[in-house]
């Protein structure tokens, strides 16, 4: 089992969710997130007054998926994703080692 994490831009979300629905990702979590990669933030103007950004809004989220998916998973999020500028963001892949569902009890793959 494996648990992938992707870092987008906050407009690509529902993009993303279809993406991974129709691979049959069975749930997400979504998660609202600041940070900073390359981009290093950027400068804005307010009322005539510049001021720096340092931490870009950004979502977070995470799929907790059967070892098979992962190659399946990476590339809707990556598709989906994508805007082909700076900023678009990251995926991340680390194993599991259990899975317990709390309601029924089920582990592993079943819980999933």
């Amino acid at each position: 089992m494996k648990l992938v994490t992707a870092i987008i831009k906050p407009f690509k979300l529902d993009d993303v969710r279809e993406a991974l629905s129709e691979i049959g990702a069975s749930g997400i979590t979504v998660i609202e997130v600041k940070g900073f990669g390359r981009q290093k933030g950027h400068t804005e103007l307010y009322r005539g007054a510049e001021y720096v950004v340092d931490f870009l809004p950004k979502i977070k989220i995470e799929v907790a998926i059967a070892s098979e998916q992962v190659d399946q998973v990476i590339e809707a999020i990556s598709t989906a994703a994508k805007t082909g500028k700076i900023g678009d963001g990251k995926i991340f892949v680390s194993s599991l080692e259990q899975v317990v569902r709390i309601r029924t009890g089920e582990t592993d793959k079943e819980a999933l």
